[in-house]
């Protein structure tokens, strides 16, 4: 096999550093696995965040989400964990984790958490007619 699971993100330059724009990265296919029974766990991982100088490469992200395939991981401490490191390697002046597990023992599971740079604040919301 090429490529292995991997905890590092690479990153590259934001090409518009000078405007407030959203990046949103959908990944459908999240597995970790319940540190209680080992059984796997599946959930739709949605990333937003702006950018500030450093925007998260694909295919290190998508090693990095591999990566957890044989962890046990509780969803609130893995949610917590991703988001920490996304922080951590691109310094966004905004960024929200949504992850949606699926059912398991009859519960779903939607843990959020959200990182916001000192200082900054969203722009208004445009309302088109």
């Amino acid at each position: 096999m090429s490529t292995q699971p991997s905890r590092q993100l690479e990153t590259f330059e934001n090409p518009m550093p000078e405007r407030d724009y959203t990046i949103r990265i959908a990944v459908p296919e999240f597995t970790c696995l319940c540190p209680k029974t080992g059984q796997p766990d599946f959930a739709n991982l949605k990333i937003e965040y702006v950018p500030d100088t450093r925007c998260v490469e694909l295919k290190s992200l998508k090693l990095y989400i591999w990566s957890y395939r044989d962890e046990g991981a509780f969803h609130e401490k893995v949610t917590n964990t991703i988001l920490d490191d996304l922080v951590a390697a691109t310094e966004p002046r905004f960024i929200r984790l949504t992850a949606d597990f699926n059912v398991r023992g009859g519960i779903y599971t939607t843990v959020v958490a959200e990182h916001r740079q000192p200082g900054w604040q969203s722009p208004a919301p445009v309302t088109l007619p």
